[in-house]
């Protein structure tokens, strides 16, 4: 391995990472609800556990309600029954034909709480940062113990890595600040 090739893993795993806090982000309820929240409830579909958004059409009719319509009416049943189990904060109530999502507007409290849940995670996604910086400093430490690079060329790229990890980080930090504007602006 040689260092172009460190940079470009250190580069795309730290990517991967903010990607992935970027993701559990979307999980998050915020002022508005989204249909992310959903993402992780699977339903017994001819057993096999299923995502929501397979089993039929799930959509935010407006800044509180869920509506979802499964694409076979004996799937309601189901579909009620592990969103209760899922446990999201709200009741499904199945007219039916489709089963809708209420969400009462959040109060301040819980709104402070999910920014504190927001920050976590941002802390969770720097930490794994800081990690690849290290396994990325160790290969560099590697190849200059191999003597297959310099004292300098191992300086350079170990400023280098610094570099990138500074601006995941600077980059995780305005993520982070911007969802916790979204959660605690009413």
């Amino acid at each position: 391995m040689e260092l172009q090739e460190i940079y470009t893993h250190t580069k795309e795993t730290m990517n991967k990472s903010i990607e992935a806090m970027k993701k559990e982000f979307s999980t998050l309820r915020s002022g508005k609800v989204s249909i992310a929240i959903l993402d992780s409830i699977r339903i017994d579909y001819y057993d096999t556990p299923t995502p929501l958004n397979q089993v039929g059409s799930v959509i935010a009719q407006d800044a509180s309600t869920i509506v979802i319509t499964p694409w076979e009416k004996n799937l309601l049943k189901d579909i009620e029954r592990t969103i209760q189990e899922a446990n999201i904060g709200v009741n499904p109530n199945n007219d039916g034909e489709t089963i809708k999502l209420f969400f009462p507007p959040m109060t301040s409290e819980q709104r402070k709480e999910i920014a504190k849940e927001a920050k976590n995670i941002g802390e969770k996604a720097k930490v794994a940062i800081r990690n690849i910086r290290k396994d990325s400093n160790d290969k560099v430490k590697k190849l200059e113990k191999d003597k297959a690079i310099s004292e300098d060329e191992a300086k350079r790229g170990q400023e280098e890595i610094q570099k990138f990890t500074d601006e995941a980080v600077k980059k995780i930090d305005e993520l982070v600040k911007h969802k916790e504007e979204e959660l605690l602006k009413i």
